[in-house]
């Protein structure tokens, strides 16, 4: 079992130490009735899917009550996003024909994202509770009910009748484990970006099982996915990087077996170090700006090769179509190969200035103007072999 540095090496008596005081200051505040700031922490669960999140969100679910007396509530993705959402993305028409929507599985994450931060606006500053502007009805009725499910809305409340949740999400620490696959970085860094606007707690729980293991775990299943699904996450999946990233500090890799027993103490003192250590608003430093550069930057480079890779097809296409020889269409291809390895080395190195954007704004489109940029050498290109 490999553990981030909040975990590495602590004395088993002084987590103990750590458990008993925060068991002691739960105890307070109930007796007192819960008030003041609610004690929230969001705890990602990520892995392949079959690796056992599933099985450690339920049995944290059990755990946390009893010892050392927190809430605790398991967001499922599964459950959350509906099944076709996973299907073909739609297009809307625009001033030049259908143009894709971002996918539905996508709109549906950050739907749920945008759900669950109106719901830690009323537990951490009394915000009332409406659905945002930009989730779609279904959602954030589905959201509501998941609430009331894990007893942390009355009815009341899902209903839109005052400001009143349970004394379950405020008389005591709670926790939220998020349970999804969450294999880029960048999906689990929109989590700790949520924990760091509201100061709340972030760790991580990264269940590690070999591919073959959850192959045959995923075909027990009464709807297994697709082996492809799985085999095509396995290639994508990025584990946390304690060294490289601060903000993944808080976590722990954990081979699925270690994950049986629900009294893992590891797990449950991770959660109280980061508990007692929420992230702060401010927290920015130089290596931290640079990690959010790098998972942007990577990104960026992603989009720009897969639309550099359809401009040369269709290139190549456009000069056949002008009956350029077989030799020409060789070195033609060679060329615009050569033209997008130079681009996309620009972009890595930050020569065309995108990376700030990308941070300023999650939303942009940083890649644009190189995208332009090839289409326009592309074209030069071509132009040389059949205009020659």
């Amino acid at each position: 079992m490999r553990t981030a540095a909040a975990g590495r090496g602590r004395p088993a008596g002084a987590a103990a130490g750590l458990l008993a005081a925060l068991a002691a200051a739960a105890a307070e505040e109930q007796q007192q009735g819960g008030a003041g700031r609610a004690r929230v922490g969001l705890c990602v669960l990520c892995g392949l899917p079959a690796a056992g999140k599933s099985t450690l969100a339920r049995a944290l679910r059990r755990r946390l009550p009893q010892r050392p007396g927190w809430a605790c509530a398991v967001l499922s993705y599964d459950e959350l996003i509906p099944p076709e959402a996973f299907g073909p993305p739609e297009a809307e028409a625009g001033p030049s024909g259908p143009s894709p929507l971002l996918p539905p599985w996508k709109r549906s994450r950050r739907e749920l994202l945008q759900c669950l931060e109106r719901f830690l606006r009323l537990l951490v500053a009394g915000e009332p509770l409406s659905a945002p502007a930009s989730v779609t009805q279904p959602a954030w009725g589905r959201f509501l009910a998941w609430c009331q499910g894990q007893g942390l809305l009355s009815s009341a409340e899902s209903a839109g009748a005052g400001r009143r949740w349970t004394r379950a999400a405020t008389s005591r620490p709670l926790c939220l484990v998020l349970d999804d696959n969450f294999y880029y970085q960048s999906m689990r860094y929109e989590v700790y970006q949520l924990a760091r606007k509201y100061s709340l707690s972030f760790c991580q729980l990264f269940l590690e099982c070999p591919l073959e293991c959850c192959l045959q775990r995923n075909h027990l299943r009464s709807h297994p996915l697709p082996d492809q699904t799985i085999y095509l996450m396995a290639r994508k999946i990025e584990m946390p990087d304690l060294k490289k990233n601060a903000w993944e500090q808080n976590s722990l890799i954990l081979k699925s077996s270690d994950c049986a027993s629900e009294d893992n103490e590891q797990i449950i003192s991770l959660l109280a170090a980061a508990l007692e250590n929420p992230v702060k608003q401010n927290e920015e430093n130089t290596e931290q700006k640079e990690a959010d550069r790098a998972i942007c930057a990577a990104s960026t480079v992603h989009q720009a090769d897969q639309t550099c890779r359809r401009i040369i097809s269709q290139t190549m296409k456009d000069a056949k179509d002008k009956n350029a020889l077989p030799s020409e269409m060789k070195s033609l291809a060679e060329e615009l190969n050569k033209l997008k390895a130079e681009f996309l080395e620009d972009l890595r190195q930050g020569n065309h200035l995108k990376n700030q954007i990308c941070i300023q704004n999650q939303y942009s489109d940083p890649a644009t103007s190189v995208i332009s940029s090839f289409q326009h050498e592309a074209t030069n290109l071509v132009n040389k072999y059949i205009l020659k």
